[in-house]
């Protein structure tokens, strides 16, 4: 039997709709016998709660949205861990939806969240989203969001970031330290924070080391295809540039196209050119030679970034004021041998 409602039950039983739906939830003014008989003529005729009638009558639907810009990319895997590992712990559900960095995507996908009633979203932004109008509307909605990762500093809300700028710096610091002089930094897209903040983290290390700046080593990598696009600028970094010594990539996957290239033309990492990625994916420790990368902790970003939307969440239900907190996790350099 197909769609089976719980009026259908109670007539069967000769109950009320509300000893049903009680007997179904387990309360203590249902008999045994009557909560047994529920139960089993539930599952006979298979029995699902209409989750629409659920979220009319408590104002939950026990679901929340996630959007990210990828699915294909360790960090994100990460981060998702993290987010169902906290749903987990509060009987939710999470859709996952995949913008694939693009701005149309994601309006497209909140307007759906929206639409499902979900009771918050937590958000990673594409690589085109420079004007947030389409967030403000969640905002509007007086739907809890949190971003993370990948966030607008305009936007008020919670985030759950990492310090990109220190990262980056830090990151060009080491390479200094070890005696490289002329690094070049292959660079993300224009438009997201974080790959802004690694450019700058990235001039200010070799401005704060007495090293001069030169925007010709900077290359940017925008077509999101990022392994492709660390191999061709490899390519075009020493046709144009043979002399330098190190790399900072933007994140692991084009450090990987880098080192492929180098690899496939046989110049030696680190001795000729050393290559230093950022994110610390799976794949960066079995490369040859293994890729040293900053380290960017996805899972705790995930679990931290949902805790706070739930927490937000039951404020929101008790009609409790909500204090934004904008959260920034450590990174840490991991050393292998591509330095």
């Amino acid at each position: 039997m197909n769609n089976i409602t719980l009026k259908e039950i109670a007539a069967q039983l000769g109950i009320s709709i509300t000893t049903a739906s009680k007997a179904l939830k387990g309360y203590s003014d249902v008999s045994e016998k009557t909560k047994n008989a529920v139960i089993e003529l539930a599952q006979k005729l298979n029995y699902t709660p209409n989750s629409f009638a659920v979220n009319l009558r408590t104002k939950e639907s026990k679901t929340i949205g996630l959007i990210i810009p990828t699915l294909v990319n360790d960090f994100f895997s990460y981060v998702i861990k993290g987010i169902l590992e906290e749903a987990k712990k509060r009987d939710y559900l999470v859709i996952i939806l995949q913008s694939n960095e693009k701005l149309e995507f994601e309006k497209k996908q909140i307007d759906l969240l929206l639409n499902k009633r979900v009771d918050g979203i937590l958000m990673s932004l594409s690589n085109e989203t420079g004007d947030f109008d389409h967030i403000q509307s969640i905002i509007s909605h007086d739907t809890p969001l949190v971003l993370f990762d990948k966030i607008a500093k305009l936007v008020n809300c919670s985030k759950v970031t990492i310090n990109d700028k220190k990262a980056a710096y830090d990151a060009v610091c080491y390479l200094i330290k070890k005696g490289y002089k002329k690094i070049a930094h292959f660079r993300g897209s224009y438009i997201p924070q974080n790959s802004i903040d690694r450019f700058l983290g990235y001039k200010k290390a070799l401005e704060d080391n007495n090293l001069t700046y030169d925007s010709s080593l900077v290359f940017v990598c925008e077509n999101n295809e990022d392994f492709h696009d660390g191999y061709e600028n490899a390519k075009k970094v020493m046709k144009e540039h043979p002399e330098i010594d190190a790399i900072f990539a933007v994140t692991d996957l084009v450090a990987i196209g880098i080192i492929k290239y180098f690899n496939e033309i046989e110049i030696s990492i680190p001795e000729r050119i050393a290559v230093l990625g950022f994110s610390n994916w799976f794949m960066s420790s079995v490369i040859s030679p293994k890729l040293s990368t900053i380290d960017q902790p996805g899972f705790e970003i995930g679990k931290r970034s949902a805790s706070i939307l739930f927490d937000e969440i039951n404020l929101k239900k008790n009609n409790l004021p909500v204090v934004f907190q904008s959260i920034e996790l450590e990174t840490s350099i991991i050393e292998r041998e591509s330095t």
